[in-house]
Formats: C-alpha cells, sequence, structure tokens
C-alpha cells in the first residue's frame, strides 16, 4: 500500500509522513477570530482539515487535532463596541453560530478548541522568555515586540529575505520599534478594553502570539502538522516560528499545510468588492452537503472559483453519485448499510486501493472523487444489464470509501429530495408531488398519456425531475 506523502509549505515539496511518536499525529491549525459569521474561506479550512484528519484517522492514526478561537482581536472590539455589546457575549455567540456552520458542513469537532482568553499566562511567560533571550524588547509606549532580526531564520516559511524586504519597504517605522518588521506581542492597555495585569504593565497580547502559546501548551515545542489558510503564511505563520523557535530552542511544526484562496466568479473574496459570502448565505440556497462536496472537489492546495454556476455543477454531480446508489437499491429492493467488513473489502478492491493511492497523496480528494465517478459508471452499467449481485457491490464500495469524506451517507432519497433555498418557494411540498405521480399512473394505466406528460412538465417546471423504472416512479429535485 502507498504511504501518506504530505505537501509542506516550508520544504516547498513531498514528503513521506513520519510522525514524531508512531501511531499519533498533533495537528494544530489556526482557527477564526469571532467578530462575524464565518465565510466560504473559512468554510474551505474548516472541511479541507476535516478531511484530513478523517483520513489520518482511517491510515490508523491516533489524531489530536486541536484548532484555536481568537476571542480577543481589534475587530472584535471595535464589533463590540459599534453593537454596545459585551465582548464576550459577541464572541460566545459567533462561536456557537461557527459550531453549527461546522456541523452543518459535516465536520467533526476538534478534540481541542482552546480559546486565547483562556490562555494569557502562558502568552505572558512565552513573551518573558523572549525577553529574557534578547529576541524580544519593551517600549517606552508599554508594548513589547519581537525583535526580527535577532532571530536567522525569519523568512524561510514565505521565502521572503528580510533585507530585501526592507530595501522596498514602505513601511513606516514606529518609534517604539527597532525595525518595521518588528511585530507587537504584548499591547499597552487603551481606555476601555480589555486588559490584564503583566511585567510590562495593563494590555491585552498580540494576536501571533495567541498560537504559538497556545500549541505549545495543547501539543508541546514540537508537533507533527500545522496548518491554516495560505494568507496566514506571512506574517501570522512566519511570526509563530520565529516566536516560538526562539522560544523553545526546537523545530516548532515539522509539517506546514496551507489551503489555497477562493476567489468569487474570478475575483479575490473581499466585502469591499460586494462578493462576500458567509457560510450561512450559501447554504441558505445550497444543500451543505453540496457546499462540502464543492470544496472536497479540488485538492485543497489549489485556488477555488466559487460562483452559484459551480455549486450548481457541485450539486448535479452529487447527485449522479447518489442516483447510482439508488438505482442499486432499486434493482436489489433493500437500502444500502456498510459495517466495518463492507469496508475493508471496499479498500481491498481495486477501486479502494486507487482511492487510497489518491489520498495518500496529499490528501487529494479531487482525484479521489474521480475514482467514485468510476464506481457510479460501473453501477450504472450494471443496473442496465440487471445484473444485481455486481450493482449491489459496487454500491457498497461507493458507499464506504465515501465514508471518509462524509459524503453520500445520507439516505438517498432524503438528499435527492431536499428542499433548499428557492427551490422551498416552488409550492409543491413532498405529498403533493407524490399526489402527482399516482394522478400520472392512473392516467398511463388509463392511456391518457397526453395528461401523464403534462404532470411530467408540470413537475418539471417545478424542479422536479421524474425516473421512471421497473420498480415505480420516483423523483428528486434537480
Amino acid at each position: 500500500m502507498s504511504q501518506l506523502a504530505i505537501y509542506d509549505s516550508l520544504t516547498g515539496g513531498k514528503r513521506q509522513f513520519v510522525p514524531l511518536k508512531a501511531g499519533q499525529v498533533g495537528m494544530y491549525v489556526c482557527g477564526m477570530t469571532v467578530y462575524d459569521y464565518c465565510h466560504i474561506g473559512h468554510a474551505r479550512v474548516m472541511v479541507a482539515f476535516d478531511m484530513a484528519v478523517r483520513w489520518l484517522a482511517q491510515l490508523g492514526y491516533e489524531v489530536n487535532y486541536v484548532r484555536n478561537i481568537t476571542d480577543i482581536d481589534d475587530k472584535i472590539i471595535a464589533r463590540a463596541s459599534e453593537n454596545g455589546e459585551d465582548i464576550s457575549t459577541l464572541t460566545q455567540r459567533f462561536i456557537e453560530a461557527m459550531h453549527e456552520d461546522a456541523s452543518a458542513l459535516g465536520c467533526q469537532m476538534p478534540d481541542a478548541e482552546p480559546r486565547a482568553t483562556d490562555h494569557i499566562d502562558e502568552m505572558q511567560q512565552m513573551i518573558e522568555t523572549l525577553v529574557t533571550g534578547d529576541y524580544a524588547y519593551a517600549g517606552d509606549n508599554g508594548d513589547v515586540y519581537y525583535a526580527v532580526d535577532n532571530f536567522e531564520g525569519y523568512g524561510k516559511l514565505s521565502k521572503r529575505n528580510l533585507d530585501d524586504m526592507q530595501a522596498g519597504s514602505r513601511v513606516d517605522v514606529e518609534n517604539d520599534k527597532r525595525s518595521p518588521f518588528d511585530f507587537v506581542l504584548w499591547k499597552a492597555a487603551k481606555p476601555d478594553e480589555p486588559q490584564w495585569q503583566s511585567p510590562w504593565g495593563q494590555g491585552r497580547p498580540g494576536w501571533h502570539i495567541e498560537c504559538s502559546a497556545m500549541s505549545t501548551k495543547c501539543l508541546g515545542s514540537t508537533f507533527d502538522i500545522h496548518g491554516g489558510g495560505h494568507d496566514l503564511q506571512f506574517p501570522h505563520h512566519e511570526n509563530e516560528i520565529a516566536q516560538s523557535e526562539a522560544a523553545t530552542g526546537c523545530e516548532y511544526a515539522r509539517n506546514w499545510m496551507h489551503v489555497g484562496f477562493i476567489n468569487v466568479d474570478g475575483e479575490k473574496m473581499s466585502k469591499s468588492l460586494g462578493n462576500f459570502f458567509t457560510i450561512r448565505d450559501v447554504m441558505a440556497k445550497f444543500h451543505p452537503e453540496t457546499v462540502r462536496f464543492f470544496l472536497l472537489s479540488s485538492h485543497y492546495r489549489s485556488q477555488v472559483n466559487f460562483s452559484d454556476s459551480a455549486l450548481d455543477e457541485a450539486h448535479n454531480s452529487l447527485s449522479r453519485l447518489y442516483n447510482a446508489l439508488k438505482l442499486a437499491e432499486q434493482l436489489k429492493g433493500q437500502s444500502l448499510r456498510v459495517d466495518d467488513q463492507i469496508i475493508e473489502d471496499a479498500y481491498s478492491s481495486v477501486a479502494g486501493q486507487a482511492f487510497i493511492q489518491a489520498m495518500n497523496d496529499d490528501f487529494n480528494s479531487s482525484t479521489a472523487i474521480s475514482v467514485l465517478f468510476g464506481l457510479a459508471r460501473d453501477i450504472n452499467k450494471a443496473v442496465k444489464a440487471e445484473d444485481v449481485d455486481s450493482a449491489w457491490k459496487l454500491a457498497e464500495q461507493l458507499k464506504a470509501l465515501s465514508q471518509v469524506l462524509n459524503i453520500l451517507q445520507q439516505p438517498v432519497q432524503q438528499f435527492l429530495q431536499a428542499v433548499v433555498g428557492d427551490k422551498a418557494d416552488s409550492g409543491l411540498a413532498d405529498a403533493a408531488i407524490d399526489a402527482l405521480i399516482v394522478e400520472r399512473a392512473d392516467a398511463k394505466t388509463n392511456k391518457n398519456f397526453a395528461r401523464a406528460d403534462e404532470i411530467r412538465e408540470q413537475l418539471k417546471d417545478a424542479g422536479i425531475e421524474l425516473e421512471d423504472s421497473r420498480a415505480g416512479t420516483t423523483w428528486r429535485r434537480a
């Protein structure tokens, strides 16, 4: 069997994954700053690392998945002030919303979800270590800064040369900074802002130190995988490396995974362009599993173009896979169920080996999904040939292999007949559709084919597609 290889952003290439401790994986992913609802870019990070965790578990690893929550930040303070809302109330509301969105997308909860405000002591301890080691210094303004010039490896993740950056920089040097690229570890308190006592006076932590302190607390000085969105590579992850390795003297993370950007209709998503979509915006129009399938249909490192037409195409593709399962169930006359033995047999099949090879190639869910479509085509052929045993065995493989991606796990008709978004305004409830199908069957029995065709067209105009088979007529929402 092929071995898992992961693309490491730091080394710039794929390499065989070897965990620090045999059979165990420590993974830290930078989570959300909870001042608003999560957007579709957050969804991609959620789904990508959920998929990675599920595959690692399938390979037999015991995974400790940590994803932090930033619950103190300039944006949080500003939003709470705008709303006239207590900060803790604001952050708790959006944490709960984040959990709802992640659950709807089929994502498992992380094993740990540390909040920044619960780890102020660890942050202060790390800052003190950096100050003592001459990697940080206190300014006269009460802020504490990291001295990037004193860390020899600065820029190794983002492949940026500090001298070149300084030569081309237009960044104004603050009076208390030694270098324009020094960054704040501790911010002096401002009136009416949350603050904590520290050796440098009242204040609150900077953003970058949060992840260094929390990841070290949860996973140790060195851990297996650090992940996040591509936009975090610089400066956030670069600064994490500088802080953590200077403080501990150890390699920080052994593998760096970065999820690609999402563009909207070919442009970078941003509020200023008016093309910014929350997860809730998208799930109001599309089935959550369609959104998950769309995100998994591209390799996690690639850029993805988001549009309504792309989601429509994803829904149609996912429906084709569900329809293949439906045909097998109709031919067999029972519903599919998978157990551990069926899953083991599925991975031992030719399709299963191809699926493993794809997923072990840097979690290539896109290629793995193409294996699923190959199975669906074979199911359709077996159904057409009325080969019950072959169709059923292939359907079991399709459902079993899809489990690790957490797709195709709903009852077939539940997905195909789900009402989402504007389809809810079609005016046709399930009972009304079923009644029209009965009327159509009666019309055909009475040789009133004109009425039967009229009913089919009426349902089609309402977004309902009929599928006739020997077992009867079923329907789905197009």
